[in-house]
């Protein structure tokens, strides 16, 4: 039987960032689900999104929702974050879930070079790279010049817009995975010997600046921004954008400056360490150079990390003891939980209530239902 001897009530605690509080430090995860046809979320996603926040997850964040650019999503089923119909499914989303109690952001996205070759689906236009780079063993594509990347900092705006309108509670831009603005961090992705091209990191960060400062500019003052990150892309399990402590904080403070609030940090197994000076995970060490709030994400709750679950892999339950044992150190401020609240709407409530013993694992069958 799965349990933890540790003391789970800290993790109960409300926090507060810019005008937002949140009940708990608990964040639903942002998992793709394709169940929105034509870009539209249907009631069965409101309905989903609903059943977790009844169950006292504190922050949820949506799957990824894409931007206003032809080739901004890599499956035909992934939800909009613009035109009518389908942010008039997101302002159900959103009401439902603060009607249940809960709070919510949506994560606004752009797969850039990620093409999900799971799906037959070729996107309506030119795919938006930082150099014209796919997998990094298919033909060169022509980078994105100025025109498209102007008009892709202002649709990261314009979706951050909508989100304020909706009466969202706040905005995660997703930076992370090998996506387009992840494109533009990694020095194996981005080539450019232009301003959003360089030698170094801080060089690097300014297409993701450039997307913050857009965001944060319609945001009201006291709506918080997170800003997803990680090392880890889908074609390089092993790539870092950052090799050392110092080139994170490089990687960082432009973002920090032009806006976050909040740094979500990717990894595939929360408690490994991101670099060989001590066991800070990614969320410890952003936290640390940037002075910022932190979500730490990967594997919570659950023996097997996600890629593999995505792969078929079954998880067991998993304790906490681990997971407690950095929180009360102070390595971050949030918990992000994926795989776990898919398989149980329930499983914040579980933990508060200490039922480890009616946690449920993870069977990847779940990835075919809605509920």
């Amino acid at each position: 039987m799965t349990t933890t001897s540790a003391d789970v009530a800290p993790l109960f605690k409300p926090f507060g960032v810019r005008d937002l509080t949140v009940k708990n430090r608990f964040v639903m995860a942002p998992m793709t689900r394709s169940r929105s046809p034509r870009g539209v979320p249907t009631q069965e996603v409101v309905d989903y999104y609903r059943r977790r926040a009844q169950s006292e997850v504190g922050l949820i964040l949506t799957e990824g929702t894409v931007i206003d650019r032809p080739s901004s999503k890599n499956d035909p089923n992934v939800p909009h974050f613009h035109g009518t119909e389908a942010l008039a499914a997101w302002q159900e989303v959103a009401d439902a879930v603060h009607a249940a109690g809960g709070r919510i952001a949506p994560q606004i996205w752009h797969v850039g070079p990620r093409r999900d070759h799971r799906v037959e689906w070729t996107p309506p236009g030119p795919v938006d790279t930082a150099s014209g780079l796919v997998d990094f063993d298919s033909p060169r594509l022509p980078p994105m010049d100025e025109n498209a990347i102007a008009d892709t900092i202002a649709a990261f705006g314009a979706a951050a817009n909508e989100a304020v309108r909706l009466g969202f509670d706040a905005v995660e831009i997703h930076g992370a995975h090998g996506y387009l603005i992840d494109d533009f961090f990694w020095h194996v992705s981005n080539l450019r010997s232009d301003r959003w091209g360089g030698a170094t990191v801080r060089e690097r960060a300014r297409f993701g600046a450039e997307v913050v400062a857009a965001v944060r500019r319609v945001m009201p003052e006291g709506m918080p921004l997170i800003f997803r990150l990680s090392q880890w892309k889908g074609v390089d399990y092993d790539a870092r954008v950052a090799q050392t402590p110092q080139e994170m904080a490089e990687w960082l403070e432009p973002l920090a400056e032009a806006g976050v609030d909040i740094f979500h940090c990717s990894q595939r197994r929360f408690w490994e360490a991101a670099f060989d000076q001590s066991d800070l995970n990614l969320a410890g060490w952003a936290k640390k150079v940037s002075g910022l709030p932190t979500i730490t994400v990967g594997s919570v709750g659950l023996s097997g990390e996600f890629i593999a679950g995505v792969n078929g892999e079954r998880s067991e339950p998993r304790g906490l003891d681990e997971l407690m044992r950095r929180f009360d150190r102070g390595d971050f401020d949030l918990v992000a939980v994926g795989r776990a609240l898919l398989a149980d709407p329930e499983w914040v409530k579980k933990i508060r209530h200490r039922q480890f013993d009616q946690l449920r694992a993870f069977d990847p069958q779940v990835l075919k239902s809605y509920y």
